[in-house]
């Protein structure tokens, strides 16, 4: 058995070109080297993979990358910046255990990485900060360390100080140690020297090594008072009060360096090690029952409880389906017979591998703590609960997005229409944000994701990876429709033509509910004038019909329906009967309750530099954007704002044009909100005529 104290699993993730690439494959490379120096393992094949990688563009390929430093492994998932793909970042963190924020030292905390921020924080993931580039034009470690308080409203606990900037960056001191770390010219990450703190940096480095003391010395009362009482702390009692605060969110470590010029990784390595948490140091996850509520049990990080492992990503490649897993209690081993809990199928697990970048390495068994692959799952998706038969328990799943945009495509030729439908069947599997149904009037297929680089992306796969050739058409919105006022009605079906008849009659009140709850249903009938076996029958009904609005035929949304009485007949009345009452009764009632047409809102977030801002700032609000907020940095402003989805398309190619290519921008989905009255004109009298053109 492994020592699960000596596990790392931990991800990198930052804003598209803060070098999280880079960070990684420095780690790689010089992971690989120490292991050449000083064991057997060839850490060749790991960067060679990497350079390829770097030929074919956008991310690391491998989801998970195991290396070892100091006698610990670390997993290592590389997680991609750019906002459409958010998923994978969010996925990453749900099944990590620490993670390393990746910076810019001139762009500082830039749109995608205060997501990523953001979702860490939902995850509760403990993070050490690596402040990249500081060897670039306009680099500056102190207001980066700055906004990441400002912005990120985190605590940064600085652990490094650079030594020079920009050209002149040449090392960095190490305050725990008040070391300075100088590397010569050679970009040789060995290639450097331990020399004492320069003369000119002494009072700052005394300065910011008395602030991490004190802030460190919060985590440990006696060693606190100890410290007032004017007595200095050992390292070992700083190590173990950083670790403290750092496993449990108090502060951030944070460093700084040059991935790129191979400065500064080993002390992030170090840190690592010393401050992230290992899985048995996590609060353990919650076990839900099937409709998602927490039952009280946790799956422990012990490999001698039974199994409980999640698939979190899966990945198609030459060898087959990948289902990469996180096992959070138990041991998986080869052969045995696993319990899929969301589909109630049972599962043998084939082979079991461990990623080293290109390498595989066969594996009879892993346990709690391990992230592996499996090779040839039949049924289990992103999110699914593998767990032992005898003792089934599902984890909490992974929430995704609902699509906010859609596009139809079709095959260029019969070649192109054979080979779509299982390339698509795949990229389903790899992205559970990426929806695709036929529609059945129509024969189109209609792609659907979280923007329109999403879209874009899957289509330049399809051409390229899957060598199917399709015509894309115009993207479209995902409205969606709702009611604005309160009524109370009555529908009775009755039908009578031989044999049994149909009876059932309905008293309801449909009215708004609140922004976001979907759809709500309550039964008031006391006396049984409606049978209690019949009202799953009228629930079902309404439900059924919220997938079409009566305003353009998009789903419904926020409504509440409340069943108050009716009537049934002893013969004549079945579930089929109120099912059909209620279907009627939606018909009927919607249109009387004020239906209101709702669009998309995007969360826009555009950073552009100084002489621009007027610019984009009027741009916005000729989209109907709603200006949130707008910070000057120093390379730039960001302008915060809400914006119809509708009103964005095309939007980089003018942000390009208005910045002279300097403006950058990310956007996600916000919010749902009523359309003004002469866009729901427009959106309306186009799908009826869209209507129209079906039915010829």
């Amino acid at each position: 058995m492994s020592d699960l104290s000596n596990y790392r699993n931990i991800g990198i993730f930052a804003h598209v070109d803060a070098g999280k690439t880079t960070t990684s494959e420095r780690i790689l490379s010089l992971t690989g080297k120490i292991h050449k120096i000083g064991e057997v393992h060839d850490g060749e094949a790991t960067t060679d993979f990497m350079d390829q990688e770097r030929e074919r563009g956008i991310t690391i390929q491998s989801a998970a990358t195991s290396t070892f430093w100091k006698d610990h492994r670390l997993n290592i998932i590389d997680t991609p910046g750019h906002v459409d793909f958010t998923i994978e970042v969010y996925r990453s963190l749900k099944v990590l255990d620490g993670g390393i924020g990746v910076f810019c030292g001139s762009g500082g905390v830039e749109p995608q990485s205060e997501t990523n921020w953001r979702y860490a924080n939902e995850s509760a993931v403990a993070r050490i900060i690596f402040v990249n580039k500081l060897d670039r034009l306009g680099a500056n470690f102190y207001s980066v360390v700055d906004q990441i308080k400002q912005v990120l409203g985190a605590k940064p606990l600085v652990m490094t100080l650079p030594i020079g900037t920009e050209d002149n960056f040449v090392g960095m001191v190490d305050l725990m140690t008040r070391k300075a770390w100088i590397w010569d010219g050679s970009d040789d990450p060995m290639k450097y020297k331990e020399e004492d703190v320069p003369e000119d940096m002494k009072e700052k480095v005394e300065q910011y090594r008395e602030e991490m003391v004190e802030t460190a010395l919060e985590e440990d009362d006696e060693a606190m008072e100890k410290y007032l009482d004017g007595e200095e702390p050992s390292n070992e009692t700083l190590k173990a009060c950083i670790r403290k605060g750092t496993i449990g969110l108090s502060f951030f470590p944070t460093y700084c360096g040059s991935a790129f010029k191979n400065k500064g990784v080993q002390l992030i390595l170090d840190a690592v090690v010393d401050y992230l948490p290992a899985p048995n140091e996590v609060p353990p996850q919650p076990e839900v029952d099937l409709e998602g509520n927490e039952t009280g049990e946790l799956a422990v990080v012990d490999p001698s409880k039974p199994l409980r492992a999640l698939a979190f990503k899966i990945m198609d490649d030459r060898y087959g389906a990948l289902t990469f897993i996180r096992i959070y209690s138990g041991k998986l081993e080869k052969g045995m017979t696993v319990m899929n809990s969301f589909t109630g199928k049972s599962e043998r697990i084939g082979r079991i591998v461990e990623m080293h970048a290109e390498d595989r390495i066969e594996l009879e068994s892993a346990q709690a703590g391990d992230i592996v692959a499996v090779l040839g799952m039949k049924n289990v998706q992103t999110g699914h609960t593998l767990c032992d038969p005898n003792h089934p328990a599902t984890l909490e799943p992974m929430v995704f997005p609902d699509p906010v945009i859609s596009m139809a495509i079709s095959p260029k030729d019969k070649a192109a229409s054979e080979k779509m439908g299982v390339a698509l069947g795949k990229m389903i599997a790899e992205d559970p944000s990426f929806h695709v149904h036929t529609d059945e009037d129509s024969g189109e297929t209609i792609l659907k994701g979280m923007g329109e680089l999403h879209l874009d992306i899957k289509i330049d796969i399809l051409k390229r990876t899957h060598g199917v050739e399709v015509v894309a058409g115009a993207p479209q919105v995902a409205y969606r429709e709702t009611i604005t006022q309160r009524i109370e009605d009555s529908y009775t079906h009755k039908k009578q033509s031989g044999g049994s008849g149909q009876f059932g009659k309905i008293d309801y009140i449909i009215e708004p509910a609140e922004p976001g709850t979907g759809y709500e249903f309550e039964s008031k009938v006391t006396g049984g004038n409606v049978p209690r076996e019949f009202w799953p029958a009228v629930q079902k009904g309404f439900e059924s019909m919220m997938e079409t609005g009566t305003l353009a035929g998009y789903p419904c949304l926020d409504v509440k329906v409340t069943l108050m009485d009716g009537a049934f007949h002893a013969v004549d009345s079945s579930a089929i009967a109120f099912e059909l009452a209620a279907k009627s009764g939606y018909r009927q009632s919607i249109p009387k309750a004020g239906p209101q047409l709702l669009e998309p809102i995007m969360k826009v977030d555009v950073f552009t530099p100084e002489d621009h801002v007027g610019d984009v700032i009027g741009d916005l609000n000729r989209r109907r954007g709603m200006i949130k907020s707008q910070d000057a940095g120093l390379t730039g402003t960001r302008i915060k704002s809400d914006v119809p989805l509708s009103e964005m398309f095309g939007y980089i190619g003018d942000l390009r044009t208005m910045t002279s290519g300097r403006g950058q921008f990310s956007m996600e989905f916000s919010h749902y909100s009523p359309c003004p009255k002469n866009v729901a004109e427009v959106v309306i009298k186009q799908a009826k005529e869209r209507a129209e053109a079906k039915n010829k």
